[in-house]
């Protein structure tokens, strides 16, 4: 009997072997990658295997590749997902079906569609940046948030955290965002650059009141390339989109570090059929390496809800809410620290700092289309209430009393967008045709005020009412901008030639009613100057405006159908507007200065390597600056750059993965004009070359690091005289995250790892550093952050799948 049960057991294992090594020699592994026709990864498409006798599905990864068992028999392949031209191919039982490239069309580009190519195909005109950048790194600055841009843009901070961050780019400063061409920022399509501010056209101080870890993605536009965008565009559009809702019911991050940070985000995001929500904190605090604390504190609440009626519909709003405190130890004069008179992270002014509160509501509608259409619309309304204290000069004007100033800026900003986007056949090539306007209204109370330890009453006192260096200035400002633009892309040849051509025009209006009270203006109707400086003052009133058309034209040519190269040319018209205050003192000054960018290049995106290669040229006009520190104004001649951008994408491993980037200025001019020693007069006060790399490790036993590295050139702060220049610096960072458990991860995070002395902004003007003091022309600078460590535990509960 047990004979006969040990054959039955042997002869069962038998079959179950054969069985199994059978039905392992029927199936085959259908794996590779889907691109669009110019070599675009393409995530999250859908792929539907139909076979004999069942259906399979498998969706592509964040780099389009996919992998799956299919039996060994001929199948049917159904690619779709959101806006792909659904197609279906077939697959005969010989054919190879591993490490394929698939190909779809889109019906409506992702950039149009603010669904992002999240991985590591490259394109001259476009770079993204997905949420495991802000979700895996501690910031202990908001500034920080700007560093992880890259893309050939330096910025730097003036007052040590509190301010905003000075732009720099493609050879130009920008001071805070808005002048020299600009950088226009958006979140969530809400406008981030204000107009006519009391510190610096296009400033950029309301990303304050944005929280890294709610950060979905970012889209950065190389240039004015997209008719979608105007005022602030002229060297490019950073895009940054919120979630619209979390993956946990609950998170909870806690980090602290060095120079007493303390920084908390919570959130909570329940989980509603066809709801999207969210309600978040941050708390931030840090005292950074400076003698003079910065006392900076931050917080911030925002919040989101969404509902989806269906597949095709949403609406929603969302609010965001936040303030920021902080005093400051402003610029120091570079020679008194090389004499050891100063250490750099002194002060001279103890009062220099700011307060900031801000508050933004808005609500959007989304309605998709069977035919692949599109309508986005959306509104908002944000109140602002800002107050910066600054010295740069110390005692030059006011030798009795310092030349600390008040900057003041409180406005109510209206804005809507139109958008549609209607697909269409053009014998039988994809087209697509989009249609929109924008809307942004500012009333403004927008002042610059004398003070003396935080009191605005230093034009007052005695000796300084009759000084014509001590000026107050204030206005009231309306500032209106109304556009409307179209922009249409033709695809031909199976999607191998991509044509797109736009046009926007958008139409400003100036309002402006205010004085200047220097000290040297006679009096109307008497009365006393300290009640009533009004009026003593010049009168700044007046009502101006005025329009520029602005073409875009954009060609992609992929020639081969295996080989993963595209080439690229790209122009692009960009203004960027004056402060209104400027267009009514001299109504015949430039309302809009306008910036045409050329850009030619080449990517080649192949399945462990994207590189982009990119020349550009960018024209300039001639444009007039209001200076909000001095109440004076400025006229710049016409400005060229020209040089070229090199960008790379490697995956060296499974789960290492490098990236880099240079943009070189080769030359920027200004063309016919000359400095005092006959060569050409040169635009200062940027770095001609701007490089990053990344070193990144992902998902390895539930590690996840990076070490990046940014570096910057010297560069001249002053157009004739070569000598005078800013240091470069080159900084690396260090951030590593650790999941014990799928609720639990630690952070640790070191910025500036080789503890380099650097400055991150440098300017070079005259100041008096004491009443007796000699005046000297010199290089001021605010000094980056030495060796900074963050730890941190993030929570979360909950997950929702």
């Amino acid at each position: 009997m047990s004979h006969l049960l040990t054959r039955s057991i042997v002869f069962a294992s038998a079959l179950l072997l054969i069985f199994c090594a059978a039905a392992f020699a029927q199936t085959r592994r259908f794996s590779g990658l889907v691109v669009t026709p110019q070599f675009e990864f393409v995530p999250g498409a859908t792929i539907k295997i139909e076979t004999s006798d069942k259906t399979l599905t498998v969706v592509t990864d964040s780099e389009g590749r996919f992998s799956i068992a299919v039996p060994d028999e001929s199948f049917s392949v159904t690619i779709s997902g959101k806006n792909i031209e659904t197609q279906t191919r077939m697959f005969a039982r010989g054919d190879k079906i591993d490490d394929l490239q698939l190909k779809i069309k889109y019906i409506v580009p992702p950039i149009s569609e603010n669904v992002v190519i999240e991985a590591d195909s490259l394109t001259p005109e476009v770079e993204n940046r997905n949420d495991s950048v802000y979700r895996n790194n501690l910031f202990g600055r908001d500034d920080q948030l700007i560093f992880t841009l890259n893309a050939g843009i330096n910025a730097g901070q003036h007052e040590g955290g509190g301010k905003s961050l000075e732009i720099r780019r493609f050879g130009f400063n920008l001071d805070h965002g808005g002048v020299n061409g600009g950088l226009k920022i958006l979140v969530d399509n809400v406008q981030q650059n204000q107009g006519t501010q009391g510190h610096g056209q296009g400033y950029l101080g309301a990303l304050k009141s944005l929280t890294p870890e709610l950060v979905q993605d970012v889209s950065i536009i190389n240039g004015p390339f997209s008719a979608a965008y105007g005022d602030f565009s002229g060297l490019g559009v950073v895009q940054i989109r919120q979630k619209e809702s979390l993956p946990d019911v609950f998170t909870l991050r806690l980090q602290g570090g060095s120079f007493g940070t303390f920084r908390t985000f919570a959130a909570i995001s329940p989980k509603i059929n066809n709801v999207d929500s969210f309600l978040a904190y941050e708390f931030s605090r840090t005292d950074g390496p400076f003698k003079n604390p910065l006392k900076y504190r931050r917080d911030n609440v925002t919040g989101n809800f969404t509902r989806r009626f269906g597949e095709r519909t949403a609406a929603g709003f969302k609010f965001n809410f936040g303030r920021n405190d902080f005093y400051s130890s402003g610029q120091i004069p570079l020679d008194l620290v090389a004499s050891g008179e100063l250490d750099r992270f002194d002060a001279i002014d103890p009062e220099n700092g700011g307060r900031v509160r801000l508050g933004t509501l808005s609500g959007y509608f989304r309605q998709e289309f069977k035919s692949g259409a599109t309508f986005k619309a959306d509104a908002f309304v944000g109140r602002s209430l800002f107050d910066l204290f600054s010295n740069f000069t110390f005692f030059l004007s006011d030798p009795v009393y310092g030349d600390e100033i008040q900057q003041h800026d409180s406005r109510l900003q209206e804005g809507a967008n139109l958008q549609f986007l209607q697909p269409y056949k053009v014998f039988g090539n994809q087209a697509l045709l989009t249609v929109g306007g924008n809307l942004h209204l500012s009333q403004i109370n927008v002042g610059l005020y004398p003070t003396v330890g935080r009191d605005p009453s230093r034009k007052f006192l005695p000796g300084n009412v009759d000084n014509p260096d001590v000026l107050l200035t204030s206005a009231k400002a309306n500032v209106d901008n109304y556009a409307g633009y179209l922009q249409n892309e033709f695809e031909f040849y199976n999607g191998h030639l991509r044509l797109e051509a736009g046009l926007r025009f958008d139409y400003f209006r100036f309002k402006v009613d205010g004085f200047d009270l220097s000290g040297t203006s006679p009096k109307r109707g008497g009365g006393d100057c300290y009640a009533n400086p009004r009026s003593c003052g010049n009168l700044l009133v007046g009502t101006d405006g005025g329009g520029k058309l602005q073409p875009k034209l954009a060609i992609a040519w992929t020639p081969f159908e295996k080989k993963p190269l595209t080439f690229y040319f790209n122009y692009g018209r960009g203004i960027s507007s004056q402060d209104a205050r400027g267009v009514v003192r001299d109504p015949s000054s430039p309302k809009l200065s306008t910036t045409d960018f050329y850009q030619s290049g080449v990517s080649l995106n192949a399945r462990r390597v994207s590189i982009v290669a990119t020349a550009f040229l960018i024209d300039r006009s001639n444009e007039q600056v209001y200076i909000p520190d001095d109440g004076s104004t400025e006229f710049a001649g016409r400005s060229r750059s020209y040089g070229f951008e090199l960008r790379n994408s490697i995956r060296l491993t499974k789960y290492i993965a490098f990236n880099g980037g240079v943009t070189q200025v080769v030359r920027a001019f200004y063309p016919g004009q000359f400095a005092a020693d006959a060569t050409r007069l040169i635009v200062d006060s940027a770095p001609h070359t701007v490089a990053n790399a990344g070193l990144v490790l992902s998902g390895l036993r539930g590690f996840n690091a990076s070490l990046n590295w940014r570096s910057i050139s010297s560069y001249r702060l002053d157009g004739d005289d070569r000598t005078i220049r800013a240091a470069g610096n080159d900084v690396v960072d260090f951030a590593l995250t650790k999941r014990l458990k799928n609720w639990i991860d630690l952070n640790f995070s070191v910025d500036n790892l080789l503890n380099k002395h650097y400055f991150e902004t440098q300017n070079y003007f005259e100041s008096r550093t004491c009443p007796t003091c000699d005046v000297i022309a010199r290089i001021h600078a605010t000094p980056g952050y030495s060796t900074t460590v963050n730890f941190g535990v993030t929570l979360r509960f909950g997950a929702k799948r």
